[in-house]
């Protein structure tokens, strides 16, 4: 082979080894094809897409259920509930610190304390925290100390619409403003917030107009979002790459609705020789087009001459079924959720396929379970009870505020659909050593502590009524003539 054979086979070589998907072809000259930062490509896009998610939130069905999956599974009925793990210098824990703790921040967390306008619990505020979230994309809230506040301390949630985005500029002490959050010229912390003095687009009346904006320190605001590239400032709506398919499909739907409703009205021409001189029963609105009302079983007999030509439009399509549910599982899909849980549809499902879609679609909710925890819960929390201790509402020490400082939230649990199965194999799990009474509480969205206080006021309480308590946790191992009988052993007598 001559050299330059070799270095024209070579050349091929290198040229088929290369990425497909880098190409440039009939088939990917649609792609679009520019380098951009995380906050160009936000910054012209922002509000558009906020403005849609949010006009789907209110008008598209699935686009609502997808919203209320989300804070039903995420915050659930209990919230987060606060379990302190505060421990002396013995690493044992200190119940009767954490025990004030507890009570001090239950009381709190009702309605009437924990948001500045008394509105909130604060399970409504974990609420608040998931719809914005999953609709905005973004949630501000400003952290008050508030001296009319028993402890001194409150929440304010604040309209994202009052972040200015247009806000961008660069500071003479270096610091750079991106769409109205302050960052620090070496480190890219956030060091304060630009926000608008009145929300620029409420036009109620007598809402003051003003596009000033006042500086807000950082440390005073909580601004929570989904990061999806690094150095990104503002948070993009989850639902983004869904607001196409959701529009279409709602329109999709619209137009099936109609030409069914149309089909099933029968409309009809009646046709004359000379195409005039009918009179019908009424007319239109332009007075141009004559009406022939008739009513359901009825028959009417036409002048001579005349002639009806029906209009039947086939529809519904036999298609339709299926069409819907593609589009709806691209939606799901695009959510990190299931199908059948978006559409509300079980009809195709078995107990393997809706196991397997649950397990994977409950890992998703525990992972935005741990996100609200670590970027809402864990810091409203170490500042109310910063505050909550010097106040006068707690006897604790403030020198020993990182020892207290020790919250553990649990969330909401996930039962099995199948409690006997559960149950048989949470027993496997303790007595084989691969799971604890802990692990196993935390699947019911409570916790070890809490599991056994439970079962011993429940005992105390038997006792009082002079009852006895059938069953023994924790105790001995039951001999072979004591053993529970489940439906398998049962000979059917």
């Amino acid at each position: 082979m001559a050299i330059k054979d070799f270095f024209k086979f070579g050349s091929k070589k290198k040229q088929k080894r290369s990425y497909e998907g880098a190409k440039t072809s009939r088939f990917l000259a649609d792609f679009v094809q520019q380098t951009r930062s995380a906050d160009d490509e936000i910054r012209f896009s922002l509000r558009q897409l906020r403005d849609r998610t949010r006009e789907l939130y209110r008008n598209n069905e699935y686009a609502k259920r997808f919203v209320n999956l989300m804070v039903t599974n995420i915050v659930g009925n209990q919230g987060m509930v606060l379990q302190n793990r505060s421990k002396d210098a013995n690493n044992e824990l200190d119940f009767v610190a954490n025990s004030i703790i507890e009570s001090r921040w239950k009381e709190w967390s009702k309605v009437g304390n924990c948001t500045t306008d008394k509105k909130f619990s604060f399970h409504d505020a974990l609420k608040m925290v998931v719809q914005s979230l999953f609709v905005d994309g973004e949630v501000l809230i400003q952290m008050v100390r508030d001296k009319s506040n028993r402890y001194l301390f409150a929440l304010k949630f604040l309209d994202i619409d009052l972040l200015d985005e247009e806000k961008n500029e660069v500071l003479p002490n270096g610091n750079t403003i991106r769409m109205g959050v302050e960052l620090e010229k070496d480190t890219d912390r956030p060091v304060a917030y630009h926000l608008f003095e009145y929300n620029p687009y409420d036009y109620f009346i007598g809402t003051p107009k003003s596009k000033q904006t006042i500086r807000v320190p950082a440390d005073n605001i909580l601004h929570i979002y989904f990061m999806e590239r690094p150095n990104q400032t503002r948070g993009v709506p989850p639902m983004s790459a869904t607001i196409k398919n959701f529009k279409m499909l709602h329109g999709y739907l619209e137009a099936e609705l109609v030409a069914s409703r149309v089909h099933a009205s029968q409309m009809g021409f009646i046709v004359s020789p000379s195409g005039e001189e009918y009179v019908g029963t009424d007319v239109d609105e332009d007075k141009f087009s004559q009406i022939q009302k008739v009513e359901a079983g009825t028959f009417q007999q036409l002048p001579a001459g005349y002639d009806i030509k029906t209009f039947s439009p086939e529809h519904p399509t036999s298609a339709f079924d299926t069409f819907v549910k593609s589009i709806l599982r691209q939606i799901a899909s695009g959510l990190n959720i299931s199908y059948h849980s978006l559409a509300n549809d079980l009809t195709q499902v078995n107990y393997s396929s809706i196991r397997q879609g649950e397990l994977e679609q409950r890992e998703y909710f525990k992972t935005m379970q741990k996100f609200i925890i670590d970027h809402f819960c864990k810091p409203v929390f170490a500042d109310w009870l910063k505050m909550a201790m010097t106040s006068n509402e707690m006897n604790l020490p403030m020198g020993k505020y990182e020892k207290f400082n020790q919250p553990n939230f649990q969330p909401k649990g996930f039962p099995w659909i199948d409690p006997l199965k559960e149950i048989q194999a949470n027993i496997q799990g303790l007595k084989n050593g691969i799971v604890s009474v802990t692990d196993i509480a935390s699947n019911y969205g409570k916790d070890a502590e809490t599991l056994f206080e439970q079962i011993q006021a429940d005992k105390k309480l038997a006792e009082r009524f002079g009852l006895d308590y059938m069953f023994e946790p924790f105790g001995m191992a039951l001999k072979d003539n004591d053993k529970i009988q489940t439906p398998e052993d049962s000979d059917g007598d």
